[in-house]
This record gives C-alpha cells, sequence and structure tokens, in this order.
C-alpha cells in the first residue's frame, strides 16, 4: 500500500483485512473512529456500530494518550508511515491473550503501522492503523528476556555479600585485579584502603552476633552514603571492609578515610534500644610500580590496617610511612 492511501480505498481494505487475522481501524484528525474491522470486533467485544465516531480515548481509556498522539501527529503532519514494535510499547489495544496455555504473556503483544490516508487534496485528515498480533513470536523472545534478567540475579547475587550486599571478598578481589592491571598500563593513580572494626569481638561478645550482624550493615550502610560512584567497596571478611578509590592519590584518600573514621565514631548503630558506640582502625596503600601483584597491594595496606590497630585504634595509617619498617 502506498502512502498516499485516500478514503475512497477504504472498502477495499476492508474487504481485504476482513480476511486476515490483523487488526484495521481508521481514525479522524479528532481521534474518532470511522472505521473497525473483524478483528478488532473479535478481540475487543464492540461492534462497529458501538464504536463509530466515538473517541478513541473514552473508548479505550488503558491506551497511553500522550504517546499515541505523538506517534500519530507525525504522520497527520509529515503524511509518512510510522512503526512501532512490541520491545517499545508491549501493545497498543489491552487485548486479552487468548493462548495463555501456551503463552506467557497476560496481554496481546502487538506490533503497528500508521498509515497516512490523503483526501484529493492531498491533506491528511485521516490515519489507518494497521494492528499485528506477534503473541506468539514474543513468547520466544518473553523467554529469552527472563532468562537474562535471571541470569543478571544470579550472577548479581554470587557477586554480592548476603549481610552487607556490599561486593563479596571475590568479585571486589577480582575488580581490584582489573583496577591494578588498568594502572599499571595508564600509569595513573589508584589507592586501597582497608578498614576493620575496633573490639568488633567484644560487640558480639556483649549484644549478641545479631547486634555484630546489625553492626557490619550499619558500616555498609554508611559506606554507601559516603562513597562516590566510581570507589568500590566490599566486605573483605569477617568485620573488615576494602574500598578502592579509583583515581585518587593518598592525600585524597587520607581526606576519605578521615571523614569515614570520624563518621563511623561519630554515629553509633541502633540495637533493641541501644545505642552501640563503633570506631574503625585504617589502613590505606597507593598503587605502587613496586607491587607486583594486586595481592602485594593487599598486603601494603593489611600492614597499614595493622599499625594502625597496633598503635591504640582509630587511627589511619599510610603504607608510605612505614613501608621501610615495613
Amino acid at each position: 500500500m502506498s502512502a498516499d492511501l485516500n478514503m475512497n480505498e477504504i472498502h477495499w481494505l476492508m474487504d481485504m483485512f476482513n480476511t486476515v487475522d490483523v487488526g484495521l481501524v481508521v481514525l479522524d484528525r479528532e481521534y474518532k473512529v470511522c472505521v473497525w474491522n473483524g478483528f478488532m470486533e473479535n478481540h475487543s467485544g464492540l461492534l462497529p456500530s458501538a464504536v463509530k465516531h466515538k473517541d478513541l480515548f473514552d473508548l479505550f481509556p488503558a491506551i497511553d494518550e500522550k504517546w499515541f498522539r505523538s506517534k500519530s501527529e507525525s504522520v497527520f503532519v509529515l503524511k509518512n508511515r510510522s512503526f512501532t514494535i512490541w520491545e517499545q510499547q508491549p501493545y497498543i489495544f489491552r487485548f486479552k491473550n487468548y493462548r495463555p496455555i501456551t503463552g506467557k504473556a497476560d496481554y496481546m503483544y502487538q506490533n503497528a503501522t500508521f498509515i497516512p490516508l490523503t483526501n484529493t487534496r492531498g491533506d491528511v485528515e485521516h490515519i489507518c492503523i494497521i494492528i499485528y498480533d506477534v503473541t506468539d513470536v514474543t513468547d520466544v523472545a518473553v523467554n529469552k528476556k527472563e532468562l537474562e534478567q535471571l541470569n543478571k540475579k544470579l550472577e548479581q547475587v554470587s557477586q554480592t555479600d548476603s549481610l552487607t550486599q556490599l561486593a563479596n571478598r571475590g568479585h571486589w578481589e577480582h575488580t581490584l585485579r582489573q583496577e591494578f592491571l588498568r594502572t599499571k598500563r595508564s600509569g595513573g593513580c589508584s589507592t586501597l584502603l582497608m578498614f576493620d572494626i575496633d573490639h568488633f569481638k567484644k560487640v558480639n561478645d556483649e549484644y549478641g552476633h545479631s547486634c555484630g550482624d546489625e553492626a557490619l550493615r550499619h558500616i555498609a550502610k554508611l559506606l554507601k552514603g559516603t562513597l562516590r560512584e566510581t570507589d568500590i567497596a566490599g566486605r573483605y571478611g569477617g568485620e573488615e571492609f576494602a574500598i578502592t578509590l579509583l583515581d585518587t592519590d593518598k592525600q585524597g584518600a587520607m581526606i576519605i578515610a578521615e571523614r569515614l573514621r570520624e563518621l563511623i565514631a561519630a554515629t553509633p548503630v541502633a540495637y533493641k534500644d541501644q545505642l552501640v558506640s563503633m570506631t574503625v582502625s585504617i589502613g590505606i596503600a597507593s598503587y605502587s610500580n613496586e607491587f607486583k601483584n594486586h595481592e602485594r597491594w593487599i598486603e601494603a595496606a593489611d600492614k597499614a590496617l595493622y599499625n594502625s590497630k597496633h598503635n591504640g585504634r582509630n587511627s589511619i595509617t599510610m603504607f608510605d610511612d612505614i613501608k621501610n619498617d615495613a
């Protein structure tokens, strides 16, 4: 069909589209229904006489009116065809899916073609909308999409620490290795920050392990609210946490570490009407060409952390300041 169809050809359209399993709707400039074929009647339950000259949006309030008008206006004004596919908009008309046994969709998935209908002067006074039922085709796509979403969810779960919802040790260490290689190639600067909760055993002994779990979740929440989007935080093990500060030198890392240390000290965890105060000891190690691999980077930050604990806790140590003694 050409784009210069006129209303004199509607009867031919009706004859053709009543013999195939597609919908045919013709609307005027006011979005009132002029033509309604057998497919539309069968799936909507509305006779052509019941919809003729009626406002489409009154008949079908579930239609996304803003989207539909935008799509249609371009056809009216530009006199060009337009197409929609179910991935963009699952359906225009919310028709029930009559294949519920084999199909997953509650409603019919639809592709559509919008065609301008011109009068004898070449003006577009009507548009023809052809509706294609693609539910059978999309069942495969829907199953594939569900599988992709499930795989994505499983991947996310496999990378996440279930208690804190931070990266687990395996995933965090994988990202650190990638950052080590990237920084080695680019000659940039990134910094590793490791810390653990001071006297955490005392928290568990005094208040119970459920309080300890709440303390770990509390720390993770503070971390998420403090760090930048580019920073990668993970639970390294037990009460120890690790943060990769991308493109951050040791001075910037010290500022972030001090802010975090002060925040944790000033924000006790609430547990059973009690406020349990905590402090953390922090170790910092900036990337160095002296590190043969990412494991050496971790060892450096861990040694700095141990130094903070050895020197009274609730403090920060830079590996560069102790490496000659380490």
